[in-house]
């Protein structure tokens, strides 16, 4: 009978215990999630088709764009507003 109760004595997990395995398994989760989530936007990437590098406006190219109207605004048409 002794025999009995000492094997599930050593069967107990403590709440802590369980807590901590809990949290092992959530890191382990998020972790692999993680890792899969860079990997496949990395293979994506490899296989998407390279798009045409596009050059950057000068502000007065913007502006010519529209009908005369500024949509680009510079610090120095502010410095000309004030004079």
């Amino acid at each position: 009978m002794f025999s009995i109760f000492s094997s599930s004595a050593a069967m107990y997990i403590d709440p802590a215990a369980t807590t901590y395995i809990i949290q092992i398994g959530a890191a382990a989760v998020i972790a692999i999630g993680t890792f899969v989530g860079i990997y496949w936007s990395k293979v994506k990437r490899a296989f998407k088709k390279k798009e045409e590098e596009v050059e950057a406006l000068d502000a007065s190219e913007v502006n010519n764009l529209h009908d005369g109207e500024k949509d680009v605004i510079t610090a120095a048409d502010l410095m000309d507003d004030d004079n």
